[in-house]
């Protein structure tokens, strides 16, 4: 059974549709869109601030949401891509991103619409990520812009993969 837990009275609260996976943690102040995922080993600490989903979020393997107390939530737009041992911390993220295997997103971040973080990309604290690019590096950096065929390619392809992996999981009641 996954770790649902509230923190100071604040129970995460789920859309629908919602996958958690048996030994995800999801606690506090969360809020949740609809056909979202949680997969294996996922950490969502909503305990010292806020975190908000919207739609068709997918937050892969290991990875880790959290927030920063007293200064900064995390609120993260639809269709997003949060790759296997990911951080994202205390940021904004907008619609259709994909944030690669191993990439953290520092406090203060703002990653903005169709954008790549690249795996293994650390993005420092108080970085604006333009829209419609790629970040890679240590620190990162913006390598290029991105093509529709990436956006289409990519981020949508991956985003509607998690939900169909989502499904494979799910009791099917007849």
């Amino acid at each position: 059974m996954p770790v649902i837990l509230p923190v100071d009275n604040k129970l995460p609260q789920f859309g629908n549709n919602n996958f958690i996976a048996p030994n995800a943690t999801i606690v506090g102040d969360v809020t949740t869109g609809d056909d979202c995922s949680f997969w294996f080993n996922t950490v969502v600490r909503g305990d010292v601030n806020f975190i908000r989903l919207g739609n068709k979020v997918n937050v892969q393997d290991g990875a880790c949401i959290h927030c920063t107390y007293q200064k900064y939530g995390t609120t993260i737009g639809n269709n997003v891509s949060i790759g296997h041992n990911a951080i994202v911390h205390g940021c904004t993220v907008h619609d259709n991103v994909l944030i690669g295997m191993g990439a953290i997103v520092m406090d203060n971040c703002v990653v903005h619409s169709n954008t790549i973080i690249a795996a293994g990309a650390v993005v420092l604290e108080n970085t604006v990520c333009e829209a419609g690019s790629i970040y890679a590096g240590v620190p990162a950096k913006k390598v290029k812009d991105i093509s529709q065929e990436l956006i289409h390619g990519e981020i949508d392809r991956i985003a509607n993969n998690y939900i169909r992996y989502a499904d494979w999981f799910r009791e099917k009641k007849d």
